[in-house]
């Protein structure tokens, strides 16, 4: 079996790139990632091991075997064989599993960071049923930012409270509102009550709603049709509730937009952290999975990326037609430097800054909507003088 190889046939593997730091050399630690992720323990063979069996399941580190010896970190990529899962039905779970597991266990590897997947062309779990050209035609938004508002607080309201908060925020000017990740279905506010009673005077409005149906299989399979079922448009699901229950959603074939909530994510993809997988790479699985709208991160916020880490996320985003959301700390002042630096294709998503305007919650939407609109008021300028303005 040659673990080392130039090149394989695209259409037969899919690639990891890694950033790896070893004790002894990336030769010895790549060849370990390599081997124990797909057939085997990592340095011990056995007669089941068979030439036939490693060339067709083994995985290929694609470098010059002699030139890994030299070093102890670097950049290495990794192929994996299709014919060692059934990726539709495996899917994202299996996959990842493969990509980053059990090279975190091998103690010569220090450090593993998975920073990039490539799949054979055309390859997709799932398409995005609406995605950003869906969005904007369903609020008939286009050429700036779709402007989203968030449920706070974020749990404790009765069911009556948070449609009088809805009714607010849409007289406002919202296009699309979503409940927080801490509003399930708490006794103060269930699911079964609050969502026919928000969808019913919502019915004819072009505002997106997403329900947070955040749960364990097999309850938020169950929520998501029964958003459908009470007349909803859009779910919430934050990422704990496990990254393959996006495709297990979408692949109910609801019309339903989905949003990936991505809040509590540096558990996975901090960069300061050993082991990571680099946030860009969730958001290409997110877009396998047909996820129409995530929570991409921020610029300016008491959330902020930098630059060129949030344009390299949008970047990808917009590859899979996957709608960005911006939000933690976005207030109106940010929206035009927002715009300068990184275009307008995004859903501008705020919560504090809504709520918390000196007006109240009505005013916090308008503020908003003046902003983006380029139209000025006083709901604008209340709140600039809360919050500050970022010139373009």
């Amino acid at each position: 079996m040659k673990w080392f190889r130039n090149s394989v046939n695209k259409e037969e593997y899919w690639l990891a790139d890694y950033w790896l730091e070893s004790t002894t050399d990336l030769k010895e630690a790549s060849l370990s990632l390599a081997v124990g992720q797909s057939v085997g323990n990592p340095t011990i063979r056995s007669r089941r091991e068979t030439e036939s069996l490693l060339e067709k399941h083994g995985a290929i580190i694609l470098a010059d075997e002699a030139k890994l010896k030299n070093l102890t970190k670097g950049r290495v990529r990794i192929a994996f064989p299709l014919e060692n899962m059934n990726i539709q039905e495996d899917g994202v779970t299996q996959l990842l599993v493969q990509a980053m597991g059990g090279q975190l266990d091998i103690n010569i590897i220090e450090k593993c960071h998975l920073l990039n997947l490539q799949f054979p062309k055309g390859f997709k779990y799932n398409r995005s049923k609406f995605g950003i050209n869906g969005v904007r035609r369903f609020t008939g938004v286009y050429n700036k930012p779709i402007l989203g508002g968030i449920i706070k607080p974020k749990v404790g309201l009765t069911s009556q409270e948070l449609l009088g908060m809805v009714k607010e925020m849409v007289e406002g000017g919202v296009n699309f509102i979503k409940e927080d990740e801490i509003l399930a279905n708490p006794d103060c506010c269930p699911f079964e009550e609050r969502v026919p009673l928000v969808m019913k005077y919502l019915k004819g409005k072009k505002v997106i709603y997403a329900v947070c149906i955040n749960s364990d299989y097999p309850y938020i399979l169950e929520r998501a049709r029964r958003v459908y079922e009470l007349g909803g448009n859009a779910v919430h699901v934050n990422w704990w509730a496990g990254l393959g229950v996006y495709k297990a959603i979408r692949e109910l074939n609801l019309p339903l937009f989905l949003f990936f909530q991505k809040s509590g994510d540096r558990i996975l993809t901090n960069e300061k952290h050993q082991f990571y997988i680099a946030w860009p790479v969730i958001c290409r699985l997110a877009g396998l999975m047909g996820v129409d709208i995530i929570h991409a991160g921020m610029w300016g916020g008491y959330l902020s990326e930098t630059i060129a880490g949030l344009r390299k996320t949008l970047v990808i985003l917009a590859d899979c037609g996957v709608l960005p959301s911006l939000s933690c700390g976005l207030h109106p002042g940010l929206i035009q430097a927002i715009n300068r630096r990184f275009g307008t294709d995004y859903l501008a998503n705020a919560g504090g800054a809504i709520h918390g305007h000196p007006g109240g919650t009505k005013a916090g939407v308008k503020a908003f909507r003046q902003a983006i609109d380029g139209k000025l008021g006083r709901e604008y300028f209340a709140a600039v003088r809360l919050w500050g303005e970022v010139k373009p």
